[in-house]
């Protein structure tokens, strides 16, 4: 693993714990729905159903998404929860993030 991707693993954990992260698919829905997403990053091994349901959320509500190549193990890893889909509620780390794994 690269060290952009560490590093971004590093900040998703800080993410979590500054209390800005919503995890998992209904979490991340809710925060779409609910206009606080600023980012949605899909893990590498989501299904393709779930995959294209966030395309089309992130597109229809204007929301930048990465579909990165990081599996959910080490996603889950990260922020301390296995889970396929996280939604960025803070601008900030959603701009951090997007440079790191661009």
């Amino acid at each position: 693993m690269d060290n952009d991707k560490k590093s971004a693993l590093n900040l998703l954990g800080i993410a979590r714990r500054a209390g800005k992260l919503s995890l998992g698919f209904d979490s991340a829905e809710e925060s779409v729905i609910k206009k606080k997403s600023r980012l949605i990053i899909t893990a590498s091994d989501i299904s393709e159903r779930t995959l294209s349901a966030f395309v089309q959320k992130a597109h229809s509500n204007n929301i930048n998404m990465i579909a990165s190549d990081i599996p959910m193990a080490d996603l889950g890893a990260a922020v301390g929860k296995l889970v396929g889909v996280v939604s960025i509620n803070d601008e900030g780390f959603a701009k951090k993030l997007q440079q790191l794994l661009a």
